[in-house]
């Protein structure tokens, strides 16, 4: 069967087989177009339903023509066969497929494995006769978790050490006690009767206390600074007060006495505690 393309109107000579009975989507190969071309079975019935159509009258018969006239042997030119133009060579018809997806790259670098047993890369593209360092390291996790806890037990150590010869340094918040030593012939008495905690008619939180202080030795002692802490229900310091001491030395036996008042007391401190000042 012959067909030709609707674009450019090359035409084609193809088997029918090639085509089918139901036709196929074929390409042009000069233009590249595609379309759908129906088989025989549907051009037959074309040339059926052409051949049933009602049929015109027939042409009047054309006139014969005039016969011809043979020129002269001396004028007949030389007769030489004519020349035979060369077929065209018809192009293949191109099934329409679909291009197919180009393949993934291949990386250059040959892919490495790793043990089971460590995170030691093992090249893949390396022959196992390549020169090689007599003696490879290996990572031993036991090893290092047994180096790590002998360094730690180390340095716990020398901290202990440390805070048993020289204390704790004084950045740290368990370094500082509330109140320091007890001072060598100094008697500091307290007693709780004569601590007064009340609420003033203007509202304002009162507290009082009276004591003394009393030298039981033989030399004369320097007096320190006297601290007056308050704490709440939980026992923690709410406030905190120093007290100057009227003398600041007392002679072997000589005693005197602290009497002290604070108004700006939080509601919150229901507990005193007295003693001396630290550092």
């Amino acid at each position: 069967m012959i067909i030709a393309c609707p674009a450019c109107a090359t035409r084609y000579v193809v088997p029918d087989s090639a085509i089918g009975v139901d036709g196929r989507t074929v390409r042009c190969a000069k233009c590249r177009h595609s379309w759908f071309q129906e088989g025989a079975s549907a051009q037959a019935v074309a040339a059926a339903a052409a051949a049933t159509s009602p049929t015109a009258p027939p042409p009047p018969p054309a006139p014969l023509p005039p016969e011809p006239v043979l020129p002269s042997p001396a004028e007949a030119p030389s007769w030489s066969p004519p020349e035979t133009a060369e077929p065209e060579s018809e192009p293949a018809i191109e099934p329409v497929t679909e291009p197919e997806p180009p393949l993934p790259p291949i990386p250059d670098e040959p892919p490495r494995v790793y043990a089971d047993d460590d995170d030691t890369q093992i090249d893949a593209g390396r022959s196992s006769f390549d020169y090689e360092p007599p003696f490879r390291p290996r990572r031993n996790l036991l090893r290092m978790w047994t180096i790590a806890a002998v360094l730690f037990a180390l340095v716990a150590l020398g901290a202990v050490a440390a805070v048993a010869r020289f204390g704790l340094p004084d950045w740290m918040p368990l370094a500082r006690t509330t109140f320091a030593q007890a001072q060598p012939d100094l008697v500091l008495d307290f007693p709780p009767n004569r601590q007064d905690r009340r609420t003033l008619p203007n509202g304002t939180e009162f507290f009082g206390a009276s004591g003394t202080i009393t030298n039981v030795g033989q030399t004369r002692r320097a007096v320190p600074t006297i601290l007056i802490v308050l704490r709440d229900t939980r026992e923690q310091i709410v406030a905190t007060y120093e007290v100057a001491p009227p003398k600041r030395t007392l002679a072997p036996g000589e005693s005197t006495t602290v009497n002290e008042a604070v108004t700006d007391v939080p509601k919150s401190a229901r507990i005193a505690e007295i003693g001396w000042k630290p550092g």
